[in-house]
C-alpha cells in the first residue's frame, strides 16, 4: 500500500513533531510512506475566510501531487475534511486525491483496522473531539443524534499501555477555535476556549489530546496566558510513543 503523507501547513510550521510522529507510526505498520516535498496548504484558510476561488490553484496542485497514492493520510481532521468535501466543489470536477484523503484516526481505525499498538504513555489524558472530526468525518458520535455512542480516537488510545483516557463534560462542544472565527470573534472564541479548558482540567487529566493541532493550539494559548495546569499533545504523538 502506497501512502502519501499530507502535513498541513500549520503542523509543518508550528508542530513538526506531529508530522514526524505520524510518519513513524505509519512506517511501523509496514507501509510505504512518501512525503511529496512540493505539497502546500490545502486552501482551508482562504475557504474559511470566504475566498474559495483563490484556493483553486492549491486544489488543483494538491490533486496532481497526491492522486497517484492509494491513500493520502493527514494528522488533521479539519484539513482532511476540507480536502474531501470541498476540493471537488472548488475545482468544479471530481478530484481523485480528495476521495482518497483520510485522517490518521480514520486510517488506523477503519482502513487498517489496527487491533494493537506498541506505544506506552503512562499518563492521564482528556480527549478533545474536534468539530470537523465529529460532524464531518464521524470520528465520534455527536450528542445531538440519537445513535449509539462511539469514539474511534478513544478506541485507539485505549490500546496504549499505561494510559488513562477521560472525556470532559459536554464532550463534543466546540473549543472556540473555528479558524477565522477565533480572529473575527476574539471575545466569544476565548470564552468558549476557557469553558472547554476548565471541563478538560476537571477530569483530572495531565494532558489534553485530540486529532487537530489547531484546536489544541487554541486551548494551549489560553492555558499559557492563564497559567492553567495542563499540557497538550496530538494523538499521533501518543500512538507513536516509544517507537
Amino acid at each position: 500500500m502506497k501512502i502519501g503523507l499530507f502535513i498541513p501547513c500549520y503542523v509543518d510550521a508550528l508542530y513538526p513533531e506531529v508530522g514526524v510522529s505520524t510518519y513513524k507510526l505509519l512506517r511501523s505498520l509496514g507501509l510505504d510512506v512518501y512525503y511529496p516535498e512540493k505539497q502546500t496548504c490545502c486552501g482551508q484558510p482562504m475557504g474559511n475566510a470566504g475566498f474559495q476561488d483563490k484556493s483553486r490553484k492549491l486544489v488543483e496542485s494538491f490533486d496532481e501531487l497526491f492522486k497517484g497514492f492509494d491513500y493520502v493520510v493527514a494528522p488533521s481532521a479539519s484539513c482532511t475534511s476540507y480536502v474531501r468535501f470541498f476540493h471537488p466543489e472548488i475545482a468544479g470536477h471530481e478530484c481523485e486525491a480528495a476521495g482518497k484523503t483520510v485522517d490518521l484516526v480514520e486510517f488506523l481505525h477503519d482502513i487498517m483496522k489496527v487491533k494493537s499498538l506498541p506505544a506506552k504513555f503512562p499518563h492521564k489524558v482528556s480527549l478533545h473531539n474536534s468539530c470537523h472530526g465529529v460532524r464531518e468525518l464521524g470520528l465520534s458520535s455527536p450528542t445531538e443524534r440519537n445513535i449509539p455512542k462511539f469514539n474511534k480516537i478513544k478506541d485507539l488510545l485505549q490500546m496504549v499501555e499505561g494510559i488513562t483516557v477521560f472525556e470532559p463534560e459536554r464532550p463534543d462542544e466546540c473549543c472556540g477555535f473555528g479558524g477565522m472565527f477565533s480572529i473575527e470573534e476574539i471575545g466569544v472564541s476565548t470564552k468558549m476556549g476557557i469553558d472547554k479548558l476548565h471541563r478538560h482540567i476537571g477530569t483530572g487529566a495531565e494532558f489534553i489530546t485530540g486529532p487537530d493541532s489547531s484546536c489544541l493550539m487554541h486551548m494551549q494559548g489560553i492555558a499559557a496566558k492563564r497559567k492553567l495546569p495542563v499540557k497538550f499533545i496530538h494523538v499521533a504523538q501518543i500512538l507513536s510513543a516509544g517507537l
